[in-house]
């Protein structure tokens, strides 16, 4: 089953990525209580990913630090 909205291959391929990402090295893999849990946790995970983590593929720059470069 295709996890993205225009049920391509490759689209799903980078879908499972960002998710291995997100269970990996942002612990959602784990149980969770209840659904506000698992939002609030997903949440703090994107913002780290996005506004605090630096990537070596963006030459140690967080990807919103390249995106506002870009703007």
């Amino acid at each position: 089953m295709s996890v993205t909205e225009e049920n391509h291959c490759y689209e799903n391929a980078m879908a499972e990525r960002i998710n291995g990402i997100l269970k990996d090295e942002f612990y959602l893999d784990q149980t969770f209580m209840n659904v506000a849990h698992v939002k609030r946790a997903a949440k703090n995970a994107i913002k780290m990913y996005n506004e605090i983590k630096s990537h070596l593929s963006l030459d140690f720059k967080t990807p919103n630090m390249v995106y506002q470069l870009s703007a």
